[in-house]
């Protein structure tokens, strides 16, 4: 008998005491033996496959992956079957089975896997009420993270209390828990106060906990606080902010139109040693754009490429794409040009855009002499499979067979598949057209990936 089968029985026939039944049998698990296990009790016997579950997550030499939580809470719908988890818990008050802290741990990873904030505090009580069992930092944690994407921060504060009564001390990720959802709720100066009071308890910080009140507060507009906290972190030493902190603060006061601050923010990011990236560029480039302000823009560029490093063609593509969303098409195309006329490359997201463009605007003939000179920069891994069959589609309506049947040639050469909702229109004008064989090749690209 093997030891699926072996553990199927003595979980079946377990005269009264499930856990012990089980116990008897010594087995070596793993995540695929679990699983069989579990799907003997689908559909008929869920409780009776969560308590082997239970069970089987702190046995000697096993420990459950995230997959086999994923998988018992799917088999056994534990997110729409909340009730399981109290018939679990209730199965082992009635029994008088002898439980332990473990057992618990693993009930609540349960619900964690579940997202059931109410369900893991009211195991929580349970345990301590019921079974005499305290609950430790690591099941404290649980249950607050869980009231905190839950948007229940008032109960999750009172449990941060209530460990300290217990002779517990919240840790990083305790901390953690709360700001995140402090700042989910639009208290981000809460969460700020907060790292005074891990200072009190002599919890360090780290960056990422640190930047997620940064973002917080300028998500909220406190942006004094923000550059207090900015400096704060700019004194410390594995705390020191990076670029993704910057832009928050930068993008922050874009938004409010504060250039100068901004700015400034830009400047003091390199004084620190700290670099910008595309996101950054774009961040000022579009908010200028939007304003009105392109010359501005432009020049931003030459600062951007000579003091941070950024790639001229990063920036131009940033520049680029604020035209187009701004309605210049002109001038992006002129820029664009400029780029493939000189040594920048413009990026995907660029190219794909402004074509795009060109075959709304129903300039499909444009469309199509500026893919060529891209592909002639040797920039076509860069345009998005789908420009091809917008702009192939265009061609085809408007007649422009050569052309259409050279761009069918380029994606056959490229393996760029014919897509919906352009595929049929762009097939039926290229057969008329007496391009059979073409079409079935390019028809077959799909199969063939």
């Amino acid at each position: 008998m093997g030891m699926v089968d072996t553990l199927c029985t003595h979980l079946h026939q377990n005269n009264g005491s499930v856990e012990n039944s089980l116990s008897k049998v010594k087995p070596k698990l793993d995540s695929q033996c679990v699983i069989e296990v579990l799907n003997s009790c689908h559909p008929k016997q869920p409780l009776l496959g969560v308590r082997f579950f239970v069970w089987a997550g702190f046995q000697s030499g096993y420990r459950h992956s995230a997959y086999t939580y994923s998988k018992a809470c799917k088999l056994f719908g534990i997110q729409q079957n909340a009730q399981i988890i109290r018939d679990l818990v209730l199965s082992y008050e009635a029994e008088g089975c002898l439980v332990n802290v473990n057992m618990f741990r693993e009930v609540l990873k349960l619900c964690k896997e579940a997202q059931l904030a109410d369900v893991a505090l009211w195991v929580l009580r349970k345990m301590e009420q019921s079974f005499n069992i305290g609950a430790d930092t690591v099941m404290y944690n649980v249950v607050i993270r869980l009231c905190c994407k839950n948007g229940d921060i008032e109960t999750a504060e009172k449990l941060i209390g209530e460990m300290s009564l217990n002779d517990l001390y919240p840790d990083l990720i305790t901390y953690m828990a709360i700001v995140e959802g402090l700042c989910d709720v639009g208290r981000p100066e809460h969460a700020y106060s907060l790292l005074k009071v891990m200072r009190v308890h002599r919890c360090s910080t780290n960056l990422v906990l640190l930047s997620v009140i940064l973002n917080g507060l300028c998500r909220s507009g406190s942006m004094e606080m923000a550059l207090e906290l900015l400096d704060e972190m700019e004194k410390g030493g594995d705390c020191r902010p990076n670029v993704v902190s910057y832009t928050s603060v930068i993008q922050s006061f874009c938004k409010r139109g504060q250039w100068t601050k901004a700015l400034d923010i830009l400047d003091r990011m390199k004084a620190s040693g700290c670099h910008a990236n595309h996101v950054t560029v774009f961040t000022l480039v579009d908010s200028l754009c939007v304003e009105g302000r392109v010359g501005e823009a432009y020049k931003l560029i030459d600062k951007f490429v000579v003091e941070h490093g950024v790639s001229y063609g990063d920036c131009c593509s940033s520049l680029v794409i604020s035209l187009i969303r701004i309605k210049k098409l002109d001038e992006a195309m002129k820029l664009f040009m400029e780029m493939l006329s000189g040594d920048a490359r413009p990026d995907t997201l660029a190219s794909s855009l402004v074509l795009k463009e060109l075959c709304m605007k129903d300039r499909v003939l444009d469309g199509f002499y500026l893919l060529e000179a891209i592909e002639n920069k040797g920039c076509l891994s860069a345009i998005d499979s789908d420009i091809y069959s917008i702009l192939l589609f265009g061609l085809c309506q408007r007649s422009h067979l050569t052309k259409a049947t050279k761009l069918a040639k380029i994606m056959l050469k490229k393996s760029v598949p014919l897509q919906s909702p352009y595929k049929e229109g762009a097939i039926d004008v290229l057969i008329e057209s007496g391009e059979k064989d073409l079409v079935n090749h390019l028809t077959g690209i799909r199969k063939g990936l």
